[in-house]
């Protein structure tokens, strides 16, 4: 009891926790110029959920979210901007933290535990091997490790998710990513209270996204998922354009 209790005086509730996962854009495929790695607010900050021995950061800890925020060699990410500007929104005693696992190309089965073995052996290509293999073959499992860490520090408040891409048109997705919700619910022992999901679109097709139709197939998840917002893209700026 003593040690419950204790337990609960070292959460802070003024530390703000997001957790995010998806495929490319959550993992950083846009460059990161210098501009990005100025000025980042020492009340923002980032998880290491993989070991990076260039920066010294060591899985499991924190440290100020200065770019790269999902593995060494990755960019950034839609969770970088949004950090800073909930920082400079928020009062002064409010901390942000944010915690990325995302694997480029990967499918909404990646976060599902009853399919992810699957997944590694017999659907995902040579070139994702690594980046599965940084995550000991379970990104999902992993997300829960560093998030039941990240528990014992602050308050977990919401959940960011840009993947759909290599779902695209798939009318199962939103009830998968529901399952993904529900499992984080679940597994973290959030049962009771309200975690926003907010599920970033695709690039539209008058910018040339390929992807584009999924975003009709995103527009139908608060439907599915009550507490989930769609965050639009339109006439944001893309990387590539095919």
């Amino acid at each position: 009891a003593v040690l419950a209790a204790f337990a609960v005086q070292a959460q802070d509730p003024d530390f703000h926790i997001y957790l995010c996962f998806g495929q490319s854009n959550m993992e950083g495929n846009a460059r990161i110029e210098d501009q990005d790695l100025q000025g980042v607010s020492d009340r923002f900050k980032m998880m290491a959920t993989v070991d990076d021995l260039e920066r010294q950061r060591v899985k499991g800890q924190w440290y100020t979210a200065v770019p790269p925020l999902c593995r060494p060699n990755t960019g950034l990410t839609p969770a970088d901007y949004f950090g800073r500007t909930l920082v400079e929104a928020l009062p002064e005693n409010v901390k942000v933290g944010v915690i990325n696992v995302a694997i480029g190309g990967c499918h909404i089965e990646t976060f599902l535990p009853d399919s992810i073995a699957s997944y590694v052996e017999k659907r995902a290509p040579g070139w994702m091997k690594g980046m599965l293999a940084a995550y000991d073959n379970d990104p999902y499992a992993r997300l829960v490790e560093m998030a039941k860490i990240a528990q014992k520090d602050g308050v977990i408040k919401g959940i960011l998710v840009h993947q759909g891409e290599s779902n695209t048109g798939d009318p199962r997705w939103p009830y998968q990513l529901k399952k993904v919700y529900d499992n984080l619910i679940h597994d973290l022992g959030l049962q009771g209270q309200v975690v926003p999901l907010l599920v970033g679109e695709v690039v539209h097709s008058d910018q040339g996204g390929v992807c584009a139709s999924h975003n009709d197939v995103i527009a139908t998840v608060p439907s599915v998922i009550p507490q989930a917002q769609v965050i639009a893209s339109s006439g944001c700026t893309v990387a590539f354009a095919n």
